[in-house]
């Protein structure tokens, strides 16, 4: 039994034996024998970015996609509410139109001021060389219209003169007009010794006459 008994120096010294024949293997050319290869990894991760770069892309148009379905479905609708508008916005102005003359129409109704009445007193009271045109009474007050004839330019002048003098001193439209006065007084072009006049008459208070 000793014989097949081995020493531990004698194992030592077997185990630091080189091989019985060089190994003539070269690694770099053996095939790779890995289970999963490196390169599987690295092909998975290039087809995962592109993928995601697609589904990215895609995104992206679809909804620039959208946003284009929604505008011309905004601009479908805007024409097809442009007529419509349109005709709302004109029929607003013309009810303001008529809300105006409303107005003016329930501004005459309560006024105290007789127009009837002012007019035959100033047809009683208008010197026989001075002719009314027109009379306009709104909000601001009475606007008479007029020519006035006399010899000369002068004459003319002076005789408008002395009617505005004559309406301030009437006690009946002082009471309702605080000012009289002739803003403009031009000669007339067509007939010599004539001119025509702007009177204006404010209410007391800024209220319609």
């Amino acid at each position: 039994m000793s014989l097949f008994k081995i020493k531990k120096s004698e194992k030592a010294s077997v185990s630091l034996m080189p091989p019985w024949h060089p190994n003539f293997r070269n690694f770099d050319r053996l095939p790779d024998v890995k289970v999963v290869r490196t390169s599987f990894f690295v092909n998975c991760a290039a087809i995962m970015i592109v993928f995601g770069v697609l589904i990215y892309l895609g995104l992206q148009e679809y909804n620039l996609h959208s946003i284009r379905v929604q505008i011309s479905d905004w601009q479908r609708q805007i024409d097809d509410n442009k007529i419509p508008s349109e005709q709302a916005v004109r029929r607003y102005q013309e009810f303001q139109g008529e809300e105006k003359k409303a107005a003016e129409v329930a501004s005459f109704i309560k006024t105290d001021f007789v127009r009837s009445d002012f007019i035959v007193a100033l047809g009683q009271s208008l010197p026989s060389n001075i002719a009314l045109n027109s009379i306009e009474v709104d909000g601001s007050g009475v606007i008479l219209h007029g020519i006035v004839r006399g010899t000369t330019s002068d004459e003319a002048f002076g005789q408008a003169q002395a009617y505005i003098n004559q309406l301030q001193a009437d006690p009946s439209l002082s009471q309702k007009f605080e000012t009289i006065t002739m803003p403009n007084i031009d000669p007339d072009s067509k007939v010599a010794n004539q001119m025509a006049f702007e009177i204006s008459m404010k209410p007391k208070g800024g209220g319609n006459p």
